[in-house]
């Protein structure tokens, strides 16, 4: 591959009062900063849920014409994808330098909606309401209903997850949780049940937030401050809009997304030193590491129990923060791993990371592995 990531950061998390475009304007500042370059520079953007022409919006407020963008809608999996198109693009020749950035205000605007949208567009949706599901916890709990079933597992199994990433976000003073403490399995079951058999320690958390990356060609990146992170490889998949077209919960398209990024990198999941998976819900995490191929069908939580896999150590959208969409911020976290910049959290020796992106109900799937400019 010749692209490489040479900046990345987060904007200001939890709950901020400022306005989504406020909010991305500070991530890709200070993304820029970090790459040592400037809005003079960018002439590629990739970005979502700021209007309904987020690209064409994002642009005209920052004040910059692009060459090429990218507004594909595939919610939290679409900035795995974007790192897909970005590099194509500038592979070709069509722009030389990306930003690739989220944002939003949902805690600080009380702007989250659990169905108002999905009832109203969705065609699916007459044959599902009636049953009163909350979207998408519901959904994310057949799911897990579903595992526990099929492979014996046991609540413990997802609740640990939820445990491992709160241990990782007392690690992170950016993190929304950093204060709150440790958690235990006890306390992720004595939680508010939400839907079985989920309860709320098994939810990602509600917040304002986001962040951007930049891409560039690997020649350029070389002059830059920052040590390159090179895209070694992506793929994806789109599986389904609702969960009757299904026929196994337990199956995602991570399977495909993961066979595709690894292949194309030319590596195993036994090279990954580092993995940041979307963990929208304690089950997302579960199905992702054993489609991607870190452990078979059913191991996954003997696996997030050992801690044999460093994962989702910013803390995750289960106790970092997430904002609506956290896939930006998987790679935030996997750019500053290989750059050695993460402090008590720092995986040692990171050398190949892997970040997977899940969006709607286990709908839309996105993984790319990225690794240091040796």
């Amino acid at each position: 591959m010749t692209v490489a990531i040479v900046g990345a950061a987060e904007c200001d998390l939890g709950s901020t009062g400022l306005s989504i475009l406020g909010l991305q304007t500070q991530a890709i500042t200070r993304a820029l900063a970090d790459a040592g370059l400037s809005l003079a520079d960018v002439d590629g953007i990739a970005t979502t849920s700021v209007a309904r022409f987020s690209a064409t919006s994002l642009a005209e407020h920052l004040g910059i014409q692009p060459a090429w963008t990218d507004s594909t809608f595939a919610g939290g999996s679409a900035y795995e994808m974007f790192v897909a198109r970005a590099a194509q693009a500038i592979e070709a020749g069509q722009c030389h330098t990306v930003v690739i950035s989220y944002a939003s205000n949902q805690r600080s605007a009380k702007s989250r909606s659990l169905g108002g949208v999905y009832e109203a567009h969705t065609p699916e949706a007459q044959f599902e309401q009636p049953y009163g599901p909350l979207y998408p916890a519901s959904y994310y709990a057949m799911a897990a209903g579903q595992y526990l079933h099929k492979y014996g597992a046991s609540r413990e199994d997802l609740a640990e997850v939820a445990v491992a990433a709160r241990e990782q976000a007392l690690l992170n003073p950016r993190a929304f949780r950093y204060d709150a403490g440790p958690l235990t399995v006890d306390d992720v079951l004595g939680a508010k049940p939400l839907s079985t058999p989920l309860t709320v320690a098994d939810c990602c958390l509600v917040t304002d937030g986001g962040g951007a990356i930049v891409l560039t060609s690997l020649e350029r990146a070389r002059d830059l401050p920052k040590p390159p992170v090179l895209v070694l490889g992506y793929g994806e998949s789109t599986t389904n809009a609702s969960m009757t077209a299904v026929d196994d919960l337990t199956v995602t398209g991570a399977v495909a997304s993961g066979a595709a990024a690894f292949a194309r990198a030319g590596l195993t999941p036994a090279d990954v030193d580092v993995a940041q998976l979307y963990d929208s819900f304690t089950i997302t995490v579960l199905l992702s590491l054993e489609a991607l191929g870190f452990c078979a069908p059913g191991e996954a939580g003997d696996l997030v129990r050992s801690r044999g896999l460093p994962l989702n150590t910013s803390g995750g959208g289960l106790s970092y923060c997430h904002p609506g969409q956290f896939g930006v911020l998987l790679l935030v976290e996997a750019v500053r791993q290989l750059r050695g910049e993460c402090g008590d959290r720092q995986v040692a020796d990171a050398e190949v990371a892997l970040a997977h992106g899940t969006g709607g109900i286990l709908s839309t799937h996105a993984t790319v592995l990225l690794g240091v400019d040796r």
